[in-house]
């Protein structure tokens, strides 16, 4: 069982990783998409084309939930479907050239935000120091 300080300091990181994802999504252009959105063309980006059932388990969300996040992503252009290499009776999304410079637009923003951030408001000491934090967090969520 985790000790007090070890609760408080879970409770302290889940925070303010927090306030750090709504800063970098703050610093990103893409207003006019949701978070779940967001999430979906990230996914189709790492792991490449999908279906809807598939995003939707992976996203943890009902797949008529996912046919309308990608049904709105089509129609901005964002994903194109194709026929399933081996299932005729299904659908398989992609992302298009304009989804990924979107993308690529996005992280952009929230890098350049993060690095100018680091670079304006912590020392080279607290630098190095969360360097090494980030590499304990990476340890925190691997699987």
């Amino acid at each position: 069982m985790p000790d007090k300080n070890q609760e408080r300091l879970a409770t302290d990181l889940g925070a303010v990783v927090g306030v750090l994802m709504r800063r970098l999504r703050a610093a990103s252009p893409q207003g006019e998409l949701s978070p779940t959105q967001r999430a979906v063309i990230a996914r189709i980006d790492a792991d490449g084309p999908a279906t809807i059932a598939a995003l939707a388990r992976a996203e943890l969300v009902r797949p008529q939930s996912m046919r309308m996040t990608v049904g709105a992503l089509e129609d901005m252009g964002v994903f194109a479907r194709s026929p399933h290499p081996t299932d005729g009776r299904q659908v398989v999304f992609s992302l298009t050239e304009e989804g990924r410079r979107l993308l690529k637009v996005a992280r952009q923003a929230k890098q350049n935000w993060l690095a100018v951030t680091i670079a304006e408001r912590l020392t080279p000491e607290e630098q190095r120091t969360l360097a090494t934090a980030t590499a304990l967090i990476r340890r925190l969520t691997q699987e």
